[in-house]
């Protein structure tokens, strides 16, 4: 497992995700994670699974020191007041002492960056939370959200249909790390010629060759969602390989400004 050192931070550079697991599935996915050799967690307070998330972090014989863990703030937890009665409902939810790394899901806005974060640090000085990130910044907000807090992430939507050069770069120049969510560009990648060709050479599959292309991005994480053994399996065997310099061309030509993830409530995108 590549592991990511980020400032103070050790952190696995894969991950699962678990948006849209739910209930007992939830949990048993995160078991069998945990067991095959997952040692980062992504979870949020909008995804209603935490509780699950919990549960398994807690059956596991993995130790809980061992297991980065990740959850969000939604837009109704950012003011001043709800900050902290959220974060301490996430850590109990969770059955844990702490909270790995905190984010900021999506940008409010009506609610300043500076009243979020200070919330945040003050959870953070307490213990509750080690790091602080957002999530769903372009670099204007990243840069502003950056004068008020250290941030240890950006998370966002990054895919060969979708890359992030102008955000890589940012959060290069302020030692961040980018995490990659939906890096499989919600299964699409799985019919690309292009993937399966390079799949072919490697004995891989479009699905491995699209996580290892953001493997070998400096400073990137990734936490693609598995729901079956088989998947979590095939998305963590993806170190044992490399890609060319000709092969990862060819897979940033696949780059088309094609976002996934597109709410009412999204910022501006820089692209």
């Amino acid at each position: 497992m590549k592991i990511l050192r980020i400032g103070e931070a050790n952190v696995p550079a894969l991950g699962l995700g678990t948006w849209q697991l739910t209930g007992s599935a939830c949990q048993a996915v995160i078991e069998q994670a945990l067991e095959l050799g997952y040692r980062h967690i992504d979870t949020a307070r909008m995804y209603e699974n935490e509780t699950e998330v919990g549960r398994a972090l807690e059956r596991s014989a993995v130790p809980r020191e061992e297991v980065f863990v990740t959850t969000k703030l939604f837009l109704d937890d950012l003011s001043r007041e709800r900050v902290r009665a959220a974060v301490v409902e996430s850590r109990e939810r969770l059955r844990t002492e702490w909270i790995d790394l905190l984010l900021i899901h999506w940008p409010h806005p009506s609610i300043p960056l500076s009243e979020t974060l200070g919330a945040m640090q003050t959870v953070q000085r307490e213990g509750i939370v080690r790091h602080l990130g957002v999530s769903n910044f372009p670099v204007s907000l990243l840069e502003e959200a950056r004068r008020h807090a250290p941030l240890l992430c950006n998370q966002v939507e990054h895919h060969p249909y979708l890359r992030q050069d102008g955000l890589l770069a940012a959060c290069r120049k302020h030692r961040m790390m980018l995490t990659a969510y939906s890096p499989l560009a919600q299964g699409k990648v799985l019919e690309d010629d292009t993937l399966r060709a390079i799949g072919a050479q490697h004995g891989k599959s479009p699905a491995q060759v699209a996580l290892r292309w953001l493997m070998q991005q400096d400073g990137v994480a990734a936490v693609p969602k598995a729901s079956s053994r088989e998947h979590l399996a095939a998305n963590l065997d993806v170190f044992d390989f490399e890609l060319s310099g000709e092969e990862l061309r060819a897979i940033d030509r696949l780059g088309r400004g094609e976002r996934l993830i597109e709410p009412e409530f999204a910022p501006d995108w820089d692209a």
